[in-house]
């Protein structure tokens, strides 16, 4: 993962390793390097339908920099860590701002019409609600076990609200190439969950 953030900073391993480790804390189960590298990846295969890919790299480098399940402003901390991080490496102060909003956006993944770096960034974030059925599994047990202290019936309904708001979107993915099969997959993966949350 490193040589990731080493072709966007060559001279700044320091800086990356220290995000690294923030995204291998214990209390992580989803939200680790694993979603970290599925996002770069989804990203580097479609960068050509960025504005500034670079950007939208570095804005899923910050976007769960900062998490903790029960603290409500994990993307704006983390919009503040990617202001002061990439600042004191020299970044320019218009394109930190632009990974800034970024990584903003991914609170609600509301993303604006020709908004391509928000697009692209959006969809690889949610790129797991697409997954085959098996995987799609295991991502709900991961987001249950980061959430272990919620008593059952709590999470039920909590999840099912959020998983509702995304089906809700006008657009669950914007621009990657099979962007019409990731919904459907999506949509089916969504409402089979919703189903499963309601029977227990």
């Amino acid at each position: 993962m490193i040589e990731a953030w080493l072709r966007l900073f060559p001279e700044h391993e320091t800086v990356g390793r220290e995000l690294l480790g923030r995204w291998q804390e214990p209390h992580r189960r989803y939200h680790t390097q694993d979603h970290l590298a599925t996002m770069l990846r989804i990203i580097d295969e479609h960068a050509d339908l960025a504005d500034d890919p670079d950007a939208v790299r570095l804005a899923a480098w910050f976007h769960d920099a900062v998490y903790a399940p029960f603290q409500a402003d994990n993307e704006e901390q983390s919009a503040l860590l990617a202001r002061t991080k990439l600042g004191s490496l020299g970044f320019s102060t218009e394109r930190t701002e632009e990974v800034a909003r970024l990584v903003r956006l991914t609170a609600g993944h509301h993303v604006e019409p020709g908004d391509r770096n928000g697009a692209l960034l959006a969809d690889a974030d949610l790129a797991i609600l697409a997954a085959p059925w098996e995987e799609y599994l295991r991502y709900t047990a991961a987001v249950r076990a980061e959430y272990s202290a919620v008593p059952e019936e709590a999470f039920r309904v909590g999840r099912a609200q959020i998983l509702g708001q995304l089906l809700d979107l006008p657009a669950l993915y914007r621009v990657v190439p099979a962007r019409a099969e990731w919904t459907a997959r999506a949509h089916d993966n969504l409402r089979t969950e919703i189903a499963l949350l309601s029977a227990r």
